[in-house]
């Protein structure tokens, strides 16, 4: 990526806005990767900010006591009642707090950081406390995704006035732009003082407003942001109340960075009648003095010598001649990258932006356990099934009641602890994922399109070993469905299998709906997440009892495919036949699949489409209608 010097300006009077007003800006989110340019803005921010503010530093798997604080075991043992202990955020209270690797935080430790940054205080309700500190705290999160879709949570970019992207700024500029207010820590302190006096007119939160809604923020902070930034830039800049200049910068700064549709460029104002009829009035007068000074002659390079000194000039007239909403969003789209630019859908068209794809590795659901995998915290329960003691927490809950509980017939006990006190630990672990490939080898699947089936199941076979996947084969043609491949990781054995299948005969296309179910379901009590990969034709002319009826044979089909959406399994309906059909596009909606028609079917499509089938597919999903990919 190339350096920008643009970026790394507007970096530093990020860094120095900040220090203005931590908690009403929120903060910053820094996309850069850990590196002397992202040191040295987090030295600027050190700096700026006053010598009493307090800067902590915490790692993105914090857990509740470190961030929100809890009980002080100790002390709560040594005097016998509940002693409160100050977390993180309470502690940077008027401060900055920095979040390392944001684009890793859990959901609930962004949910706990959302409510201090909306209350600006800490909220204790737990272990015998009932408390609430302040805590008007900035946030900085220090994002190190590398790739695009690799970003902190929503709920905390929402709330954080900037979003800084470093790594294409150039590190060795160190100072402000050229025509900015300055940023050292002195004049940062009396910007500071000065924040509560700025008065803000009503034409720039209109202005704000209207701009947020041409860039397609549907977000209403956004605007308040920017307005809490505009206010910051004219205390920088030692006014007393907002200008259009400082509207335009907020809008640069806090309202670009979110936009979501490309504004259509904004045109010459032309609705000043003085403007509007300036061509008529000068084919009818000549002299110069009588001209529209906002239309000055082009062949004239210099102004007029009449002209007043300290008069502005007319580009700047004009300038100031246009509507305030039309300055700002022209300031907000300046500074729109090229490459954000691809990505944006102009102004009016129909739908939204396509959504950054997830990132999917082990595609198995996240299931909770009490023996293995990562812990997640502790719950009270009984010390039975193979459930282990959290000894930390049973302490906790049971030190509050020591008073109370006392020494039973004046035995000296240094802590007693009963069975309600008793926490255990929670796991949670991703489940093994089981991909069942339901093949149709009927006679029109044979004479279509079955050997390019087979190469698709390949593909998907392939990136199922590599996310060491178990696999699955259900072959169903003439009479019924067989089990050709039981569940196994052998992938060897899958591919010998797949290429001594034969095909003809019927369709039961209900039989082979209905093994695929039964063999899900049995892998969902096993604790694994199936699966389902169904590639046919869709023509089903066999019935579940056997016989040849076609109408039949759909209707049955039609019944085990909704029978499957009420399992909530996640499915993958690939189209075999040579033109897509709408019976299969049908059967897709009844299976709440998504619809993959094999025509479009090259290795890329076929990847991405079983990655997306294969992401966690809860058992109480609700039913919902086919995707088409």
């Amino acid at each position: 990526m190339t350096p920008t010097p643009d970026a790394w300006h507007d970096a530093v009077l990020t860094a120095a806005l900040v220090a203005i007003d931590p908690s009403g800006l929120g903060g910053v989110a820094l996309r850069a990767g850990a590196g002397p340019d992202r040191e040295r803005w987090l030295a600027l921010l050190r700096a700026a900010l006053p010598a009493a503010a307090p800067l902590r530093r915490v790692p993105h798997n914090t857990g509740d006591d470190g961030l929100l604080g809890g009980l002080d075991l100790p002390a709560t043992l040594r005097v016998g009642r509940p002693i409160a202990q100050r977390g993180v955020l309470a502690e940077a209270d008027g401060g900055v707090v920095l979040l390392a690797m944001a684009e890793r935080v859990a959901p609930t430790t962004a949910a706990r950081l959302a409510m201090v940054l909306d209350d600006g205080m800490v909220s204790l309700q737990r272990d015998g406390l009932a408390l609430q500190l302040p805590a008007r705290i900035g946030l900085v999160l220090l994002d190190e995704g590398l790739a695009e879709e690799e970003r902190p949570p929503t709920a905390l970019l929402d709330r954080l006035a900037f979003h800084v992207d470093l790594r294409g700024a150039a590190g060795r500029m160190v100072g402000p732009a050229p025509g900015t207010p300055a940023t050292d820590a002195v004049t940062i302190a009396a910007a500071r003082s000065r924040l509560a006096t700025v008065q803000v007119a009503s034409e720039f939160v209109e202005a704000l407003c209207a701009a947020a809604m041409a860039l397609g923020i549907a977000s209403m902070r956004a605007p308040i942001l920017a307005l809490r930034a505009a206010a910051a830039m004219a205390a920088l800049a030692g006014r007393v109340a907002v200008t259009a200049e400082d509207a335009a910068a907020a809008a640069r700064l806090v309202l670009a960075p979110r936009a979501t549709i490309l504004p259509e460029a904004v045109p010459p104002d032309t609705t000043d009648p003085q403007q509007a009829e300036a061509p008529q009035a000068d084919q009818h007068q000549s002299d110069p003095q009588q001209s529209d000074p906002a239309r000055p002659d082009p062949a004239q390079s210099e102004p007029p010598e009449t002209e007043p000194p300290g008069q502005p000039e007319s580009a700047a007239e004009t300038a100031a001649d246009r509507p305030l909403v039309d300055i700002v969003l022209q300031a907000a789209r300046a500074v729109l990258p090229a490459d954000v630019l691809a990505h944006l859908r102009p102004a009016g068209s129909p739908g939204r932006p396509p959504a950054r794809a997830r990132s999917v590795g082990r595609a198995g659901a996240q299931q909770r356990s009490l023996r293995r995998g990562r812990p997640i915290g502790a719950q009270a329960g009984e010390l039975r099934a193979g459930a282990r003691l959290h000894l930390v927490e049973t302490l906790k809950a049971a030190a509050p009641w020591q008073l109370l509980r006392g020494a039973p017939r004046g035995e000296r006990i240094r802590l007693a602890v009963r069975r309600s006190d008793f926490r255990i630990v929670r796991f949670r672990h991703r489940s093994e994922t089981l991909m069942i490939f339901a093949v149709d080898a009927s006679g029109s699947s044979a004479l279509h399109r079955l050997a390019e089936a087979k190469g698709a199941i390949e593909l998907l076979l392939a990136n199922c070993y590599v996310r060491r996947d178990k696999v699955a084969l259900i072959a169903f043609r003439g009479r019924g469905a067989d089990l050709l491949l039981a569940p196994t990781g052998a992938l060897a054995r899958a591919k010998r299998c797949l290429a001594g299948l034969p095909g003809g005969g019927g369709t039961p296309l209900a039989a082979g709906l209905d093994a695929a179910a039964v063999l899900a379901d049995a892998a969902w009590r096993k604790g694994q997440t199936p699966v389902l990969t169904v590639l046919t034709d869709g023509r089903a002319n066999v019935a579940s009892d056997g016989s040849s009826d076609r109408v039949r044979a759909e209707a049955d089909a039609i019944a085990a495919a909704r029978r499957i959406r009420a399992a909530g399994f996640a499915v993958l309906l690939v189209d075999t036949a040579p033109r897509p059909d709408e019976r299969t596009r049908r059967l897709g909606v009844e299976l709440g699949a998504s619809y993959l028609p094999l025509p479009r079917a090259d290795a890329a499509s076929l990847s991405q489409a079983v990655r997306a089938a294969a992401r966690p597919a809860a058992a109480s999903r609700p039913p919902g209608a086919a995707r088409t990919i």
